[in-house]
Formats: structure tokens, sequence, C-alpha cells
């Protein structure tokens, strides 16, 4: 199964009610949708995401499922789920992928998550 048949989607959020801007803490949600758009169901079992912040600064993420999950995915069927993340920063992106595998062949696939802005403070455009 090709990874181009699992399509990402993310949404994110800046929680003012969480964050303390006064001390470089802001607070972010972010809902990923996760569609399988394939012929074959597949367990999503890991996740790699990089966090990208301030003046260059990069962490990353790594590990098993994602909010104590390994769901399966149907053909057909989508997953979402939210999580969050906190910040030094009012400005961000996040990007990485997810390791999946076909249950039915054991084929194990990794899908890329696309980079997604986290902004406390959007700017108009």
């Amino acid at each position: 199964m090709s990874p181009e048949y699992v399509k990402v989607r993310a949404l994110a959020q800046y929680l003012p009610g969480q964050s303390s801007p006064e001390g470089s803490h802001y607070v972010f949600a972010y809902t990923i949708r996760i569609h399988n758009a394939g012929h074959q169901p597949v367990r999503l079992l890991a996740r790699h995401w990089y966090v990208e912040y301030g003046e260059g600064q990069v962490t990353e993420v790594e590990g098993e499922g994602v909010v104590g999950e390994q769901p399966l995915i149907e053909p057909g069927e989508a997953y979402e789920y939210t999580s969050g993340t906190p910040l030094p920063t009012p400005s961000a992106s996040m990007h990485g992928s997810y390791h999946m595998v076909v249950p039915d062949t054991g084929e194990e696939i990794d899908v890329p998550v696309p980079r997604f802005p986290l902004e406390a403070f959007p700017t108009a455009h």
C-alpha cells in the first residue's frame, strides 16, 4: 500500500486560558484527521514529530501511537484525535510522520504529516 492513500489533515488553535504570555508559556491544541483512502486497513503504530520554534530551535518527539491508542483505520474511514503542546514562543510549526502497518500483509509505511502553523497571535493576510 502506498502512503499516498492515507491523507492527514491538521488544524491547530491557541489556548489563551491555559497560556501565560508574560511567562513565555503558550499552549496549543491540534486536531489531526487521518483518512484511509486505500483498499486495506492500516494501523497507526508510532508518531515522529518535529516542532520548530524560536530562533531555529527544533524539538523532536517520538512515541508509540497517538493519545494512548494505536488505531486501526478501515478503508474509507477516518480517525480523528486532539492533542496539545506547550511552547515557550507564540509562533511555531509542526510536521512529521506516522509509522503504520497494513495488518493483512505486514507492509510498513511512513505517512507524512504536512507542516502546520501554531500561532498565538495570527497576523491578518
